[in-house]
């Protein structure tokens, strides 16, 4: 493991410290490439306008014209917490508009992912007119056809990359698609399917239809835009950043939906400190626990409900869910780690056991990922029982999607259908295919990865000034916008390690030394000792223990 600091120009930190920036703050805020303080003003006016985004126009006018219609306009959603949190967007919107909707979420176990014909058999009893994808849609070219085929409409919104044909929608909106200017690439699910309601708010605004009724003030969902677009992992850019930030600073004043404030005291959280970790760490694993061993219509009631006492049953159920997921990925890792020792680290990078749970691969391979730095892609039986389903996960430097292309392309029928994206991808493949699969992805990888990117490297903001480690500076970080592309900060320091021992059984609690200060810290999850000196990477945290609020280290990397 290597500690290294992030590099910043001197003149991009002295110019936010000028403008006012806490000294902390700018040079953390200087080594992610921000160079001035007007960057760091999250305000719902500096939003990017909808109608940048490709097809948000028509969409806006094919949904103005099913309300005003009264035609059935049915949301199919997706199993996660963005595909969720962009399905309760529209629901919410959409009735607050006064269009008849409702919504539909494909059961991943039988139906998979996507619109799939499959959903739309299953869809069309409902008599809708309109199909709206959310997080899904631009690889349906089959499930397109067959609606179109039964005579019902399809509004595609979605952020994945499309692949060589498109499916012929009424409409697409997705900010990935051909010919796309809007200049942010990294918008979640949820974050196109909020931009496409502003887009038909504007829509029903030009038609007058709001002078007879109130107009619904959309910034109330931000909130939800938030959990999907931290919860998916897509990059922070800056007007995802904006986004996360309205939406903080609604749960912070009480404003959010009974759902994710719900969510938020079943973990034991403040709603009145939410901040961006809680959103990942926190809500979203809750809400991702429906869809990995249930079913997602559950994180969707929870987030669409007006009723709190409702809320708060779905959210202990979801609860209930994640600690049933975090047993069954405990023993997932106990297994794939012995299978590990008979094939050496450095060769393990698919995975399949028979009696692994389709929804939690995902997860495992994000830990075995962590644990293995290099990218590995972990596989369940699929419920046909010929099947396999995989969920890979990538590191900097190798983009997984293409990575999958490349092995499709050198074995044509190996992989019976992928998608994805840089870090993260799914796909299927016959269960007889599994060793031919493992060594194909395995030659692949050590063709593309670069041998830079296999070393564990721990990106740090350097050493923390010791009169810095304090309470009022860890809550000023923990209420910042962190996430993917714009990480949490990392500090690294030298000390000497006065006391170690364990806690919980899995952690150990320490008490390190600094320039003759005492602090205390925590080293999660691992249980390894710590030599007498040590120069560690630490995150700067708040311990919250009966009500009292102390600073606190948590160690995650030693050297």
């Amino acid at each position: 493991m290597k500690i290294v600091e992030r590099p910043y120009l001197e003149a991009d930190r002295r110019s936010l410290v000028e403008a006012g920036v806490h000294p902390v703050l700018a040079r953390i805020y200087a080594a992610r490439r921000i160079r001035s303080a007007a960057e760091l003003k999250y305000e719902a006016a500096a939003l990017l306008p909808p109608n940048l985004l490709k097809g948000a126009d028509a969409a806006a006018c094919l949904l103005a014209d099913a309300i005003e219609r009264e035609k059935k306009v049915l949301i199919l959603a997706d199993y996660d917490a963005d595909g969720a949190t962009a399905c309760a967007v529209g629901v919410r919107s959409l009735r607050l508009l006064g269009a008849k909707v409702d919504y539909l979420v494909p059961d991943r176990f039988k139906l998979g992912y996507g619109l799939s014909p499959e959903l739309v058999e299953l869809a069309a009893p409902r008599k809708p007119d309109l199909l709206v994808t959310v997080d899904n849609g631009i690889a349906s070219v089959e499930g397109v056809a067959r609606a179109k085929a039964l005579g019902m409409a399809t509004l595609i919104t979605d952020h994945h990359l499309p692949g060589a044909e498109l499916p012929d929608a009424a409409c697409i909106v997705n900010p990935n698609q051909p010919g796309c200017d809007f200049p942010s690439k990294a918008l979640a699910g949820v974050g196109v399917m909020f931009y496409v309601m502003l887009g038909l708010r504007g829509e029903l605004r030009r038609r007058g239809f709001f002078s007879q009724r109130k107009e619904p003030k959309l910034g109330a969902l931000t909130d939800l835009v938030a959990l999907g677009t931290i919860a998916d992992v897509v990059p922070l850019d800056a007007n995802n950043r904006n986004l996360v930030a309205q939406g903080l600073k609604r749960l912070r004043a009480a404003g959010g939906q009974p759902g994710v404030a719900a969510l938020l005291r079943a973990a034991g959280r403040s709603v009145l400190e939410a901040s961006s970790f809680d959103l990942g760490f926190v809500v979203g694993p809750r809400l991702n626990a429906a869809g990995r061993l249930a079913d997602m219509s559950l994180g969707i009631e929870c987030l669409i409900t007006d009723d709190e006492p409702r809320a708060a049953n779905c959210a202990e159920a979801l609860d209930r869910l994640n600690r049933e997921r975090r047993k069954i990925e405990a023993g997932m890792l106990d297994q794939a780690l012995q299978a590990l020792k008979h094939v050496g680290e450095d060769k393990g990078c698919a995975f399949f056991m028979q009696d692994w749970p389709e929804g939690v691969v995902g997860i495992l391979a994000s830990r075995l990922k962590d644990r293995l730095h290099h990218p590995v892609v972990c596989f369940a039986r699929a419920r046909d029982g010929n099947s396999l389903k995989g969920s890979g996960r990538s590191v900097a430097g190798l983009h997984l999607r293409d990575c999958l292309d490349l092995v499709a392309k050198r074995a044509p029928g190996l992989i019976v259908r992928f998608g994805g994206h840089a870090q993260a991808a799914g796909l299927t493949i016959a269960e007889r295919d599994f060793g031919r699969f493992a060594e194909a992805f395995g030659s692949t990888l050590d063709e593309l990865l670069p041998e830079a990117a296999r070393l564990p490297v721990v990106e740090t903001d350097g050493s923390l000034d010791t009169p810095h480690c304090t309470l009022e500076v860890a809550r000023m970080l923990e209420a910042e916008i962190w996430g993917q592309g714009f990480p949490q900060p990392v500090f690294c320091d030298t000390f000497a390690v006065e006391s170690q021992r364990v806690v919980g059984g899995r952690h150990l609690k320490l008490g390190l030394l600094k320039d003759g200060r005492r602090i205390e810290a925590m080293r999660f999850g691992a249980l390894d000792p710590l030599p007498p000196k040590v120069r560690a990477a630490y995150r700067l945290a708040v311990n919250d223990f009966n009500g009292l609020k102390t600073v606190q280290l948590n160690v995650e990397h030693f050297e």
